[in-house]
């Protein structure tokens, strides 16, 4: 019996994706082909003074997301994602960094380096890329 209802499931799956009527999940960025993106994001967290600028850039390969986010402060010297520390890729103006997505439409934690106080100082932010805002980026 349990063979049969799995036999039943597999082929309506089949038939809703064959159909259309079944979509891929785009928080996982399933659907998203290879290249590069303008994303609108959301920012939360610090005191106001610095945010990251938004939309942001992110590059798709595979399941790879990679953001390219910019502060409004040259005043960021690292960040962490998920326990890995990303150095700037800039050497002047406004910090900016190559960080990785692991998923849209959900915050993501992350820590934030700041130089511009009395003495260097690690605050939590958190980050939310929203794919309905997702569109091939225009070229420079």
């Amino acid at each position: 019996m349990k063979k049969y209802v799995m036999l039943l499931l597999a082929g309506c799956m089949a038939l809703c994706l064959f159909c259309g009527c079944a979509k891929k999940d785009t928080k996982e960025g399933t659907d998203t082909k290879d290249g590069v993106y303008s994303i609108e994001l959301t920012f939360e967290g610090g005191t106001g003074k610095a945010v990251i600028l938004s939309p942001a850039t992110v590059t798709v390969t595979g399941d790879t997301k990679i953001a390219t986010v910019r502060w409004n402060s040259p005043n960021y010297d690292y960040m962490i994602v998920d326990g890995e520390k990303y150095l700037p890729v800039n050497m002047e103006g406004d910090s900016v960094f190559e960080i990785p997505v692991k998923a849209l439409d959900e915050a993501i934690t992350v820590i934030g380096d700041t130089v511009a106080m009395s003495k260097p100082r690690e605050i939590e932010y958190t980050i939310t890329f929203h794919s309905d805002t997702m569109k091939p980026a225009e070229s420079e």
